[in-house]
Parts: structure tokens; C-alpha cells; sequence
């Protein structure tokens, strides 16, 4: 049994503007192994939703947040489950509406997510994608699940230029949002 978009999100509502259900556009999620080739196939699988939703001039700032955050959950989030956890994969949800696409990665973990200062170890390779995310997004934020799930979901949301604004994209056919 899967979970969907709305129920793995019901918390990132509270903290947002009220969501219109006849703005929603389309939702499509995928499993992540737990392994780094992960990161391509998000990418991938990220490049074809928003082609197929008329987002493709987003895919630069997207895939980049998508590549931040499917990394740390392998890296992070992985390692730190539950035994039990550690083979269930990460999973990424891509949700659009008339003005918002937000891009989710659940994970088995619970352990909260860290950001560091730009400044703090400027010289170091790695440590920065949440303040990537936190760059190239209009807001992000995580929550625990809840219910017979265990870990948590790192969001990231991206505002949409809406339908009537000179060169918006129109809204692409809604897809299902696999288990």
C-alpha cells in the first residue's frame, strides 16, 4: 500500500495559502533505490514529468533542489534508519497546481534536517544542499509522518507563473500517482 501526494503532505497545507483543488494539475511520484544512481533517475523522471506538465523552462532549479534532496536522503536518512527501514526506498512526489509545484522526497528517517550558514566551512565539498534548496526554492520545511509510515518528508515549493500571465504554461493532464 502507497501513499499519495495529499496524504503525504497533508501538513505542508497548514503553512501555505489555501490550495484551490480545481488548480491542481497533476501529481506523479516514483521509488528511489537505496543507492546513489538514485539521484540520475530522479533527475530523469523529473525531466519527463514537467515536460509532459509544460514546465521544462523549470527544470534547471528543480532538478538541482530534486538532486539536493534525494542526495541527502541517501546519504543522511538512509544510513540513520531503523534496520528495518533501511530497505525501503526513498520516494520522490512531484505535485503541481495552477500556481505551485512542489517537489517531496520521503525518506526512513526522523532525523531532523540541518542546514548550514554559506559561510560555515566555505572550503568543504559537501554540506550545502539545503541551503541550495533553500537558494533556488521559494520555501521548504519538513515534517515527520505520521500514522503507520515512519521517517519524514523534505519538501521544497516553487511558485508557477499563473495560467494568464504572458508566456505561462498551461496545465498539463493530471497522472497518477503511483504506489
Amino acid at each position: 500500500m502507497g501513499t499519495n501526494g495529499s496524504t503525504v503532505l497533508a501538513p505542508l497545507r497548514q503553512g501555505l495559502p489555501p490550495i484551490d483543488p480545481s488548480g491542481a494539475a497533476g501529481a506523479a511520484s516514483c521509488s528511489l533505490p537505496a543507492r546513489y544512481e538514485a539521484v540520475r533517475t530522479a533527475r530523469e523522471f523529473t525531466r519527463t514529468t514537467l515536460g509532459q506538465w509544460g514546465l521544462d523552462d523549470r527544470f534547471d532549479d528543480v532538478a538541482l533542489v530534486v538532486s539536493e534532496l534525494v542526495t541527502n536522503a541517501l546519504r543522511h536518512a538512509v544510513p540513520d534508519a531503523a534496520p528495518s527501514d533501511r530497505d525501503r526506498p526513498v520516494r520522490l512526489h512531484l505535485m503541481r497546481w495552477n500556481t505551485r509545484l512542489v517537489c517531496a522526497v520521503r525518506d526512513p528517517s526522523r532525523v531532523t534536517p540541518e542546514t548550514r550558514e554559506p559561510d560555515e566551512e566555505c572550503a568543504a565539498e559537501s554540506g550545502r544542499g539545503l541551503f541550495l534548496v533553500e537558494s533556488f526554492s521559494d520555501t521548504w520545511g519538513w515534517h515527520p509522518l505520521a500514522g503507520t509510515l515512519s521517517g519524514k518528508v523534505v519538501w521544497a515549493v516553487f511558485q508557477l507563473r499563473t495560467p494568464d500571465a504572458p508566456g505561462a504554461a498551461l496545465p498539463g493532464p493530471a497522472l497518477p500517482v503511483e504506489d
